[in-house]
């Protein structure tokens, strides 16, 4: 069984260096404590109404409600604040709860740890008629060198996940029966699991994830929803998936006049945020937590609730 490691050291990336400068920029206009102490802890509800382009069972509308990166660290993403956010996306009305990855701390030593087995029990809270569900992100990867070592899991964020009674998806997909209908639910592996360690040991690839694995579940022309923790995937994804929902890019995390900086994403800011319609639809969470500085600005911390309906919603 995997436990929570050390504190590992502070390394400086081209994210860490842009977000230093915007946190130097917010405190040069005289916005650094909103920034730093005031967005950090709001929480928004962000809705999006949509009618999926691929096939949808008529008549059937379904609410899903998303949780990402949460990044749980002291003093800004402590047990206490998680469980504001669960009693919140409790209150929604979700049919499904799900969560996008990225629980454990993104800041090195920028911020204390706080061990899964404070955390998980919280998130274990979320509950709705169809359960909870969950896939893994990068940071809950790269904080257990054990499984990075390994080449797979379990990671200890996994673990404590499955203690807490969430489903975890790991390039897999199940039914969900919604109404007298079957709607599957896949989860994607994470795309950059060994992204820090696979040149090191002599992995094959950089991620775990499987997309043709994880799709080759679900019936030819049964309604689906894909859970990927990196928007990159999205323009792998076939059009017959009614939705893919990610997190990872935190909006960018830092939104000045409207712009990101800097998006971690190969494709730049076509997958930074929001709802995205190509040949399928893509929802990109903001997310909740702060990983590289503790900083967020112009793109509050939110819960999302995607209302699925073959019929446009007024």
């Amino acid at each position: 069984m995997s436990s929570d490691p050390a504190s590992s050291p502070v390394r400086i990336t081209r994210r860490t260096v842009v977000l230093g400068l915007g946190a130097v920029a917010l405190a040069g206009s005289g916005t650094a404590a909103y920034g730093i102490g005031i967005e950090p802890m709001r929480l928004a509800i962000t809705r999006y109404r949509i009618t999926p382009m691929a096939p949808w069972p008529a008549g059937l509308t379904l609410r899903i409600v998303a949780v990402s990166d949460v990044h749980a660290c002291d003093p800004f993403m402590t047990p206490q604040h998680i469980r504001r956010i669960v009693e919140a996306a409790n209150g929604l009305g979700g049919d499904v709860i799900v969560l996008l990855g990225d629980y454990v701390n993104g800041m090195d030593r920028l911020a204390g740890i706080v061990d899964s087995a404070d955390w998980a029990p919280v998130l274990g809270a979320l509950k709705a008629p169809l359960g909870t569900y969950a896939i893994l992100g990068n940071h809950d990867w790269w904080a257990d060198r054990a499984a990075c070592e390994r080449g797979h899991g379990p990671t200890f964020a996994g673990e404590a996940l499955t203690r807490a009674g969430i489903r975890v998806l790991e390039n897999e997909a199940l039914p969900l029966r919604v109404r007298g209908h079957e709607v599957w639910l896949a989860g994607l592996g994470d795309q950059l699991s060994f992204e820090r360690t696979w040149w090191r040991f002599g992995l094959p690839r950089k991620g775990s994830d499987d997309l043709p694995a994880t799709l080759a579940a679900i019936p030819d022309g049964a309604p689906s929803i894909l859970l990927a923790h990196e928007p990159d995937i999205f323009p792998q994804v076939p059009a017959h998936v009614a939705l893919t929902l990610s997190g990872h890019t935190h909006g960018g995390q830092v939104r000045l006049l409207g712009y990101a900086p800097v998006v971690p994403s190969r494709y730049g800011r076509r997958y930074a945020y929001g709802h995205v319609r190509e040949q399928t639809d893509l929802v990109v969470s903001g997310g909740l937590g702060m990983s590289g500085l503790p900083v967020r600005f112009g793109v509050p911390p939110e819960i999302v609730v995607v209302d699925l309906s073959s019929e446009p919603m007024a």
